[in-house]
């Protein structure tokens, strides 16, 4: 019987994470009808209709650049998954969420709220920097700082965590979908070929570098000519994509050095000394951690499984209450995060 649980609604996937494991993971797309908006397809076969679907259906991202941007979709979904999860076999458990740093009194509540009208009982929420901090066993009780990138699909949060809590941060609306965005941009431009979503999501995943890689690899892809309108195929490079790609990866670096500028010196030496902490699913793209360290000049640790390094964590907080003991969560406006018995 699960009781305790990590749930992590990202801009791209739901993760559920139960007896120290993922028990669910699907993308958090909803195709919905569009007369009633009521519900059709979930999670892998709604990402499947992407851009495939007649003008009475409609597919609908219900989180957005991490927060909640359709309430009642988001409900109908984690419920799905909920179900899919532990079907019937849940009873009263501890829920964890997980969300971006800096965000409003009133999103900590409308998450917490999604959850609890999914079916969660004793419902908390946690930043994802503490969350992967506590999954990392970092003592950052201490007057000792830490920093943690995590590249999300819809955000890209920048926190430094010092004495118990967050002591600068910031979220930022460039991440991994900036990466699909631009590479449709530059096949159209270069090619005059329209290309959908997922093929732009393929692309990145099999051949994309944000540095250049010695020995250059290729990829054939397809597309609509936007001339002619007919299908077409085409041979794209892993050079044509860090070029189409660099200026977003610059960007996310120079969001770092923001955070840096606004940070104490004192924590600033400390993370020269104990290197940047790097996770998130955006991180897994060709040499991203080898150009954020080449920008700051700090060694950079990319997690082990990066993509689920956030909702380990807030599961690891569940399971181990003493380490919210000594954590200042008033620094950030969490002042809600009690473990219930």
């Amino acid at each position: 019987m699960a009781m305790e649980i990590g749930i992590d609604i990202g801009s791209s996937k739901t993760v559920i994470f139960s007896s120290s494991k993922v028990v669910l993971e699907l993308p958090s797309i909803v195709t919905v009808n569009s007369e009633n908006y009521e519900p059709v397809y979930f999670g892998e076969k709604a990402k499947q209709t992407l851009g495939r679907t007649p003008d009475t259906f409609e597919c609908v991202f219900p989180i957005r650049n991490g927060i909640i941007a359709e309430y009642d979709i988001a409900e109908s979904m984690l419920k799905e998954y909920m179900a899919q999860a532990f079907g019937n076999k849940v009873l009263r458990p501890k829920i964890m969420a997980t969300l971006p740093v800096g965000l409003t009194e009133l999103q900590h509540h409308s998450l917490s709220n999604v959850v609890e009208a999914a079916g969660g009982r004793n419902v908390s929420v946690i930043e994802s920097p503490l969350a992967i901090a506590f999954g990392l066993d970092l003592d950052f009780s201490k007057p000792h700082g830490y920093m943690v990138v995590d590249i999300g699909a819809g955000t890209t949060d920048i926190a430094v965590i010092s004495m118990g809590g967050i002591a600068s941060c910031e979220s930022f609306k460039i991440a991994s979908f900036d990466f699909d965005s631009q590479i449709i941009r530059y096949i159209r431009k270069e090619y005059n070929i329209e290309i959908g979503n997922l093929m732009a999501e393929s692309i990145k995943k099999q051949i994309g570098t944000v540095v250049p890689r010695p020995i250059e690899i290729a990829m054939v892809a397809k597309g609509r000519n936007v001339f002619t309108g007919l299908p077409e195929s085409f041979e794209i490079t892993s050079g044509e994509v860090y070029d189409a790609i660099i200026e977003t990866a610059d960007a996310i670096c120079n969001s770092i050095r923001q955070v840096l500028l606004k940070t104490d010196p004192d924590l600033v030496s400390d993370i020269k000394s104990d290197g940047i902490y790097l996770t998130g699913g955006g991180c897994l793209i060709n040499g991203m951690d080898k150009l954020i360290s080449e920008y700051t000049g700090v060694i950079v640790h990319t997690l082990e499984d990066p993509a689920h390094s956030v909702v380990r964590g807030a599961a690891t907080a569940l399971r181990r209450p003493e380490l919210l003991k000594h954590v200042n969560y008033q620094l950030r406006s969490i002042r809600e995060l009690t473990i219930s018995d």
